[in-house]
Formats: C-alpha cells, sequence, structure tokens
C-alpha cells in the first residue's frame, strides 16, 4: 500500500517548502527521546514514516536543533546517521534535504519487502499467531479511513507491515524494516489521489490479518506477494506519469 500526506496530521508545507516542525517540541519533552544522535535521528526517522517531512524539503539545521532543544553537533551526527540510511542527502553549500527516490530505489526497496515480509509469514510455524499489533494497525488504518484521514491511514499501513515483520521475533529484522518503511514512505508523495490508492488496500490488509487469524500463514503469505506486486507497479506507473509530466 502507498499514500501521500494530505489530511490531518501529515504536518507538511509542500514538496520544496519548510516543514511544520512545531510537533518536534513534544518528542524533545520526553528525556527518554533526547540527547543523543541515536535518538534524534529515531525522532526524524519516525517523522519521516508518518509523511511529516516530503522529498526535497530542506531541513533547516537551526530551527529543528532549537525544536528538539539539542546541540546542532548532534543533530549533524543525526542528519548523517540518516543519510547513511538513504532518508537525507547533503547537497553542497545548500545544506540537508529529504531524499526524492528514483525508480530504482524503488524497485528495490520492493524487492526487499518481499524477501522480508514474506519470509517472516513463512517461518511462523504453528497456529496459533499472535497477531495484535497486526490487528491494531488495521483497526486504525480503518479508523482513519471513516475519518477521512488519509494521511493518517498511510501510517498505519506502514505500521501494518512492520506488525507483519515483526512476526520474526527479530530485532535484527525489525530495525532494518523500520528503515526501509519510512525510506518507502518517501515514494508515497508520488500518489496524488491518496483516497484511491489507500481504500482498496485497507481490505487487503484486513484479509491478510483474518487469514493469520485463522492460522492460515502459508495462505496470508500468498496474499502479500500479490500485494507486494500490485503496489510496486502502481507506485512505478505513478513515478512514470510524473517523470513523463515534466
Amino acid at each position: 500500500m502507498a499514500g501521500a500526506t494530505s489530511g490531518a496530521g501529515a504536518g507538511t508545507a509542500g514538496r520544496t517548502g519548510t516543514p511544520d516542525l512545531s510537533e518536534l517540541a513534544a518528542d524533545s519533552a520526553s528525556p527518554a527521546r533526547s540527547g543523543t544522535a541515536e535518538r534524534v535521528a529515531a525522532i526524524l526517522r519516525d517523522r519521516i514514516s508518518q509523511g511529516c517531512f516530503p522529498p526535497g524539503s530542506r531541513l533547516s539545521e537551526e530551527s529543528i536543533a532549537g525544536a528538539l532543544a539539542v546541540s546542532r553537533n548532534t543533530l549533524r551526527e543525526a542528519f548523517r546517521l540518516l543519510s547513511h540510511e538513504r532518508l537525507l542527502e547533503h547537497r553542497l553549500n545548500k545544506g540537508v534535504f529529504v531524499r526524492i527516490l528514483a525508480v530504482d530505489d524503488l524497485v528495490d526497496i520492493y524487492r526487499v519487502r518481499l524477501l522480508v515480509e514474506c519470509a517472516a509469514l513463512r517461518a511462523l510455524g504453528e497456529p496459533p499467531y499472535d497477531v495484535t499489533d497486526v490487528e491494531a494497525a488495521v483497526a486504525t488504518g480503518e479508523q482513519a479511513a471513516l475519518a477521512d484521514d488519509w494521511a493518517a491511514c498511510s501510517t498505519a499501513n506502514i505500521r501494518f507491515h512492520q506488525a507483519l515483520a515483526g512476526l520474526a521475533g527479530s530485532p535484527r529484522t525489525d530495525e532494518l524494516m523500520r528503515n526501509v518503511l519510512a525510506e518507502l514512505r518517501l515514494a508515497f508523495h508520488v500518489m496524488a489521489d491518496p483516497r484511491r490508492f489507500h481504500e482498496p488496500y485497507l481490505t487487503r490488509n484486513r484479509e491478510i490479518t483474518d487469514r493469520l487469524a485463522e492460522g492460515d500463514a502459508a495462505g496470508a503469505e500468498r496474499l502479500l506477494a500479490f500485494y507486494l506486486e500490485d503496489s510496486r507497479r502502481q507506485l512505478a506507473e505513478a513515478y512514470a506519469e510524473q517523470l513523463t509530466a515534466q
């Protein structure tokens, strides 16, 4: 599934505008999430995953350091970590920007997703399976759709796929998927009509969850494989249309 960042809670100001940093103050208020470059990087990664920073946005060092109440040196190290994760890029004499993904990036992201998410379901073993987090993400997405909040629906979908990978019970897999799904969110901005794109996947998320709840991991994996291919194709087509229009 993919999506855009229109709707409540998106926190953006346009593709090349200045992001709204007001929500970062709440992040800085938590001692557990402030002070180190890794924690600052986690905050910014979460915000990217939520669609708050659209591709092409310039990240103001002064504004973000102030909003998070951290030193510029700490923030620069966080920027370096996120650049290594391919979420940000440094442009000479211009500053730090959220990356704009290329088609090749998109293809590779889906290659990784297919390998990791499907393998997580394939390795589940004997039922029953604990699908609490998966179910919670699906329910959140459904509620967001009822509220016509497609930005929140997109975020819930990211959490759904994170929860699927989480069924592997592997901290390393969880970390890998956090990074991959944050990068994927950068691709979602290409979709002009988030409702048209998101809505069909709500039903598919529910179908996968129901299969898992029934103990049918193989069936859930088959549905997921088709799902990921459809999502990749739709995003690739949207990218092609955007390139043609330029």
